[in-house]
């Protein structure tokens, strides 16, 4: 006698399905770490994601994939700076140098910053 598989497939119709098994939690140190073990029988395309995990007190864990960054086009970039505008209508500069450049950082921010402002003022008069 065969053993049923149950074919989950999340672009289908059915966009919920209960699976049950064992679920393992530990902490080490400052991290939390768990596995889930399926008691059923299935067949389940492997997927990872970023998500948001709740443990409650009386076991129950609840999670939820976060929303994908949406990261802010560049209007303008130098060496080791961007100008960009974000969704909520600022802008944002950035500048960004290493420790071992520290002797540079005065002199070289505010060539880069001149530059960007000079390239702004330019697309506004054209």
């Amino acid at each position: 006698m065969a053993i049923k598989k149950s074919i989950i497939n999340f672009d289908s119709k059915k966009s919920e399905v209960t699976l049950d098994g064992l679920m393992t939690v530990g902490k080490s140190k400052n991290l939390i770490h768990g596995e889930f073990m399926c008691c059923e029988d299935v067949v389940m395309a492997p997927f990872s994601g970023n998500f948001r995990v709740q443990g409650m007190r009386d076991g129950n864990v609840y999670f939820a994939q976060k929303p994908k960054r949406v990261k802010n086009v560049p209007l303008f970039r130098d060496d080791n700076s961007t100008l960009s505008r974000g969704r909520n209508g600022r802008y944002y500069f950035v500048f960004s140098l290493s420790e071992d450049r520290l002797e540079e950082l005065p002199e070289e921010l505010i060539r880069q910053a001149s530059e960007i402002a000079k390239k702004v003022v330019d697309g506004l008069m054209a």
